[in-house]
C-alpha cells in the first residue's frame, strides 16, 4: 500500500519558493554592481591565478554599463529578502520547526556518515527524521549567511549611517569581501542544492512543491503497485 508522507507545511514551502527567484535576483544585480569596480582575485603580488571574473563572462552576459540597474534591483530586492528571512526565522520559533533544522550533538559525527553515503562508500546512511544531519548543520549555516549578507550590504550601502556595523566587520573593504565572498558561497550552495535535487529525483521535488512525498512499499506478489491505495502519513 502506497504511503503518502508529509513532509514540508505551506508556510516553509512559501519561504522557500519566494526566497529561490529573489536571491537569484540578488546574485545577478549583485554582478551588475561588482562590474563597475571588479577588484578581487585570487593570487600574490602581480601572479594572478583566478580572477573574478574575466570580461567575456561579463560580455557573455551583457553585464557591462548595466551599474544604475543593478543597484536598483539590488536595493528594492533586498527587502523582499530580509523580510522573507525574517519571518521565514520566527516561524521556525514559533512552530518548533527549528528543532528539525538546528544542528544536535550529533550532528557533526553523523554528516559525514551522510557524505560517505552519498559518495557511495557507504551502504547504509544514518538515521534521520526530516532533515539529515548534513542538511541541518547546511541549512543553519544558510540562515547565518542569510544574516550576514544583510548586515555587510547595509553597511556598504550606508557606511556613515551604519558605521559602527562596519568598525566591527573591519572597515568599508573588509566588508565588502565579506559580502562579495557570502555571494559566492550562495551561489555554490545554489548549484549543489539543485544537483542534490535532480539527483534525488522527482518523489522529493514534489515534497517541497505540493508538501508530500509518496513511499511505494514493495508490492505483493501476484499484486502490483498500481493495485495498492495510498495511506496518508504525517511527517
Amino acid at each position: 500500500m502506497k504511503k503518502i508522507i508529509h513532509k514540508h507545511p505551506l508556510a516553509i514551502r512559501w519561504f522557500h519558493w519566494i526566497n529561490f527567484p529573489v536571491l537569484t535576483i540578488m546574485i545577478w544585480s549583485g554582478m551588475l554592481i561588482y562590474w563597475a569596480n571588479d577588484i578581487y582575485r585570487l593570487g600574490w603580488g602581480n601572479k594572478t591565478i583566478l580572477k573574478f571574473f574575466p570580461d567575456s563572462f561579463y560580455k557573455a552576459l551583457h553585464i557591462p554599463y548595466r551599474l544604475a540597474e543593478g543597484m536598483s534591483l539590488h536595493f528594492v530586492f533586498m527587502w523582499v529578502f530580509a523580510i522573507n528571512g525574517l519571518l521565514y526565522v520566527l516561524y521556525l520559533i514559533i512552530s518548533g520547526e527549528w528543532k528539525l533544522i538546528v544542528p544536535n550533538k550529533n550532528s557533526l559525527k553523523e554528516s559525514w556518515q551522510v557524505i560517505l553515503h552519498d559518495l557511495h562508500i557507504k551502504k547504509t546512511a544514518p538515521p534521520q527524521k526530516k532533515y539529515n544531519a548534513a542538511q541541518r548543520i547546511v541549512y543553519t549555516i544558510v540562515i547565518v549567511m542569510g544574516f550576514g549578507s544583510l548586515v555587510t550590504g547595509l553597511a556598504i550601502f550606508k557606511p556613515v549611517q551604519f558605521h559602527r556595523t562596519l568598525a566591527i566587520l573591519g572597515g568599508y573593504e573588509w566588508a565588502r569581501i565579506e559580502h562579495f565572498t557570502l555571494t559566492i558561497l550562495f551561489t555554490l550552495f545554489f548549484v549543489v542544492h539543485i544537483v542534490q535535487v535532480v539527483i534525488a529525483g522527482w518523489n522529493n521535488f514534489r515534497g517541497m512543491v505540493a508538501g508530500f512525498e509518496v513511499e511505494p512499499p514493495p508490492p505483493p506478489e501476484g499484486e502490483t503497485l498500481e493495485n495498492t491505495n495510498p495511506v496518508f502519513i504525517k511527517s
